[in-house]
């Protein structure tokens, strides 16, 4: 099995989120980390302790970049000012791809913080992979778009979340960010099949993988980032890594965040599954 034709970087795989409570941590006992995701927006000034933190890292570390707030989804034009002071920052870490998500949160300039599901339509799908075109074009740099665990759906859909996914991601000839802890949370809060999501989605285009925690509800599952893996998570990623290969993979914690040690023991289990996916590229 080849290298995913949107993963030059097979090599990456176990990452961890770069969050504040570690940072002592990483700069004085320098763990053994396959690479950091950032979250772009927290570095995105023009100087200080951010700048100066991220600069130390990069000493010492590979840094992958990922965004919250392109809203590859609202109808509104990318935000210029937005994008250029992204483009610098794509160019001090050397990221080697961008991810943000698939979703919107964005009407006429205002925010909402929120990463929103999207109508599954054909004319959504035109314009948000036009939208991803652009800001590819100007960034200058590979852009995988991630799946949202949702909570709310819209009637005017015309397909299916992995659908629309697939004809976003064709059309604007980008990449996916593979959360199988959203897949897994959608799947129980809209009864989907998640096995029928992957097997639905082109493979090769997957770039990277994020796994997480979620918590169950009476009659809904959150996605929290606030514990381990669940097992049908766990699962999901097996599955995943079946059809897509070794993909760089993330380990997303990020609230009740506990010692480094416990996340980055966490994230690692990831490496029996992608032991699984090398010894399969390996069979005639």
């Amino acid at each position: 099995m080849p290298a995913n034709r949107f993963n030059g970087h097979s090599d990456y795989g176990i990452g961890i989120g770069l969050r504040v409570p570690h940072y002592s941590h990483i700069l004085s006992k320098k763990p053994v980390v396959d690479w950091f995701e950032i979250i772009s927006e927290n570095f995105m000034v023009e100087g200080g302790r951010p700048l100066e933190l991220l600069d130390r890292i990069l000493e010492q570390y590979r840094v992958v970049q990922h965004g919250v707030s392109m809203y590859f989804g609202s109808a509104d034009r990318p935000d210029r000012a937005h994008l250029r002071k992204l483009k610098t920052l794509v160019k001090r870490t050397g990221t080697p791809w961008l991810s943000d998500h698939l979703c919107w949160g964005s009407v006429d300039g205002t925010y909402t913080h929120d990463l929103l599901p999207m109508p599954y339509t054909f004319a959504a799908a035109r314009r948000t992979a036009e939208k991803i075109r652009q800001v590819r074009d100007y960034l200058e740099v590979p852009i995988c778009v991630e799946n949202v665990s949702s909570y709310a759906e819209f009637h005017v859909s015309e397909m299916t979340e992995w659908e629309f996914l697939t004809e976003v991601v064709e059309r604007a000839d980008c990449g996916i960010l593979l959360d199988v802890n959203n897949i897994y949370v959608s799947s129980k809060n809209h009864g989907f099949d998640p096995y029928a999501y992957l097997n639905g989605v082109p493979a090769d285009r997957v770039g990277q993988i994020h796994v997480a925690g979620h918590t169950k509800f009476e009659k809904y599952i959150l996605d929290t980032h606030d514990h381990p893996v669940l097992d049908p998570v766990w699962r999901l990623y097996a599955h995943a890594t079946r059809l897509c290969g070794v993909t760089a993979t993330l380990l997303e914690w990020d609230n009740h965040i506990p010692s480094f040690e416990e996340v980055h023991e966490e994230a690692l289990k990831a490496n029996a599954y992608i032991a699984g996916a090398r010894r399969q590229r390996k069979k005639p």
